[in-house]
């Protein structure tokens, strides 16, 4: 019932492969046709080395057996993190379990082939038996049998629940990869046809800087603060001749993964930059700038340049290293242009933690998909047109 709105638990495994988002949210529908979401609690379930390390060579090959099991067990670790999230709500008597609409998960992406497929695993059934709640998963493949890519979908979140009450909003998420979307102000958003969102990945988010300093410092997962970077100098020349690449110039929609982004991707990167003389400082440095200057690049080509501000959120707003760079990279190629400056800005100071973002857009999604809904933004992913995402799964109810 969208009056009294629905509370959805939603889980997010994202390509930075560091662990689960796990939060709960309360959403509602405003008499004026938007929708509110009250954040009830978050969680994290991280990876251990072996999971992690799973994960990543599923990316690459398997046999059908490594693909089966894998896509259990990753079940079995997203239903850990639903049930620790809803044991916390229960225990705390925030909410009864029997109060929860859905769980929603979206998995892990292991493939992304824009234009053809988009694969994500974890069993659902795991997570339903498990929490013993109603599950919708498999988000993205709707939007790709549209003709969509599957991507990118937190839009839906960012033009329904985060964009600016007067003015246009840049909403950039640095999970491992980087993406955008540009809403227009909420003042203007009263239903799908005034979703006029552009929308699109930029390139890497923070897997090239997790991955050289995982290198290069194994003991670490990632540049903790963006120490390293900061005692390091970018080498500009590596970073011009990376953002030659030929996803860098395509129009939008586009989106990319980490099938893109290999660890043989990762390792030629840091030996171009060691063959430069690059100590190890340097490499993180120059990472740190190549995905800064994706950013600055994409935004150049393909945003409309009236945006009043840039929200970060993902992983990679909680670098400061990362995020001077972005907004120096950003404003000096406006200056070029005579744009004035933007400011830049993390979603954490404006809304609550970035790194619940996802799992809260994913949780909408679960909602549009409960009140039939569509949750794609068509001129995002490039479907032909709206679609209710996922699968459901019914909550599993005893015999009596």
């Amino acid at each position: 019932d969208p009056q009294h709105g629905a509370i959805v638990v939603g889980l997010m495994s994202g390509t930075s492969l560091d662990g689960i988002s796990a939060a709960a949210a309360h959403f509602v529908d405003s008499p004026d046709g938007r929708i509110t979401a009250s954040l009830l609690a978050t969680g994290n379930r991280s990876y251990n080395p072996d999971e992690r390390a799973r994960l990543e060579a599923a990316m690459r090959s398997g046999t059908a057996r490594d693909y089966c099991r894998l896509h259990t067990d990753l079940g079995e670790w997203l239903a850990d993190a639903a049930e620790s999230l809803i044991a916390s709500l229960t225990a705390s008597r925030t909410i009864t379990r029997d109060q929860i609409a859905a769980v929603v998960s979206h998995g892990q992406t292991l493939w992304h082939e824009p234009g053809h497929s988009t694969w994500q695993i974890g069993d659902a059934t795991r997570i339903a038996e498990r929490t013993g709640c109603a599950v919708i998963s498999d988000l993205r493949s709707r939007d790709v049998a549209a003709g969509g890519h599957g991507a990118p979908l937190v839009p839906m979140a960012d033009v329904r629940l985060f964009s600016h009450p007067t003015a246009w909003r840049a909403l950039q998420n640095l999970g491992g990869i980087g993406n955008v979307a540009v809403v227009p102000p909420s003042s203007q958003t009263q239903s799908e046809s005034d979703y006029a969102v552009d929308a699109f990945d930029t390139g890497p988010g923070v897997v090239i800087i997790d991955g050289v300093t995982r290198l290069m410092r194994p003991q670490l997962t990632c540049d903790l603060d963006g120490a390293l970077a900061r005692a390091g100098t970018p080498l500009l020349a590596v970073v011009d001749e990376m953002l030659q690449a030929p996803f860098f110039s395509m129009a939008p929609p586009k989106s990319t993964g980490r099938e893109w982004f290999t660890r043989e991707y990762i390792a030629q990167f840091r030996d171009r930059c060691v063959a430069l003389g690059a100590s190890d400082e340097d490499v993180v440095a120059t990472a740190t700038a190549f995905t800064a200057h994706t950013i600055a690049d994409q935004y150049q080509r393909f945003v409309r340049p009236s945006i009043h501000d840039i929200v970060l959120a993902g992983g990679g707003s909680k670098n400061p290293a990362l995020v001077d760079a972005i907004a120096t990279a950003v404003n000096e190629r406006r200056a070029r242009d005579g744009s004035p400056r933007v400011d830049v800005v993390r979603f954490d100071d404006l809304f609550f933690d970035a790194e619940a973002k996802e799992a809260v857009a994913f949780a909408l999604m679960g909602y549009l998909h409960l009140t039939g809904r569509s949750g794609n933004v068509p001129s995002a992913t490039g479907a032909r047109g709206p679609r209710v995402l996922g699968q459901y799964i019914p909550a599993y109810i005893p015999a009596t």
